[in-house]
């Protein structure tokens, strides 16, 4: 009987700890999707939009902290949000601070991406500066493209997209884009970039823009958002 009982005293035990575990561990979760930074440290906090998020509802992200947007409008040569137009719109009928977002292809000619973007974005002085979202490699690339190419499109793109916003762009380096063809060295623009809730320093310099939860759940949108800090 008393061996008997010290068995079920040992798997009573047992099974405390691992509830305990898991109580521990869904606390840690819930605590990392509901993370934003520190506003005493990054008084200016805001949203990135992307295609995959439709349409935003920019009143409840105000209502959440979101002090700007950012929202993704097209995509390589021919890819465009159909809500960009929408979004930018309540955006600003929101109050918020607007900018625009390309994902760039290093697998597409810089001429047909530029069109596309200059297509779909008005020429505009009130909007943010553009950004351009620089993850996919040229490794991923059907037909081989240089590194020297990569760096030698980009800046064409740059050059043209800047002539039509007036001002420079962002760079929204992805850690495996910088790994893999190290572009915040050789090309002179003010940076965005991300890493989940410690500040990243993969690109060698100072970054402007840095998504600081890529999966932010909160009551301003179904799904999880991208949130975004401003260098104080």
């Amino acid at each position: 009987m008393g061996r008997k009982k010290a068995i079920r005293t040992r798997w009573r035990v047992l099974a405390a700890i691992v509830l305990l575990a898991l109580a521990g561990a869904g606390y840690g979760w819930w605590r990392f999707v509901h993370w934003m930074p520190s506003r005493t440290e990054f008084p200016v906090q805001g949203v990135l939009i992307g295609a995959r998020d439709g349409r935003a509802n920019f009143v409840s992200l105000r209502a959440v902290g979101a002090d700007f947007a950012y929202l993704e409008a097209s995509q390589g040569s021919s890819g465009r949000d159909p809500d960009f137009i929408r979004n930018l719109a309540a955006a600003r009928a929101a109050g918020f601070r607007v900018g625009a977002v390309h994902v760039y292809d290093p697998c597409v000619p810089a001429d047909a991406q530029a069109g596309n973007f200059v297509t779909v974005v008005p020429r505009d002085d009130k909007l943010l500066p553009p950004a351009v979202e620089l993850d996919k490699t040229a490794d991923d690339c059907r037909d081989l493209v240089s590194d020297q190419a990569v760096e030698s499109e980009l800046t064409t793109f740059l050059n043209q997209i800047e002539g039509h916003a007036g001002k420079p762009a962002l760079l929204m380096i992805s850690s495996r884009f910088e790994q893999r063809h190290r572009i915040a060295s050789r090309i002179d623009r003010n940076l965005w970039l991300t890493r989940d809730w410690f500040e990243p320093d993969y690109a060698g310099r100072p970054w402007t823009l840095w998504t600081a939860n890529a999966m932010l759940w909160s009551d301003a949108s179904a799904r999880p958002l991208h949130w975004v800090v401003a260098q104080p």
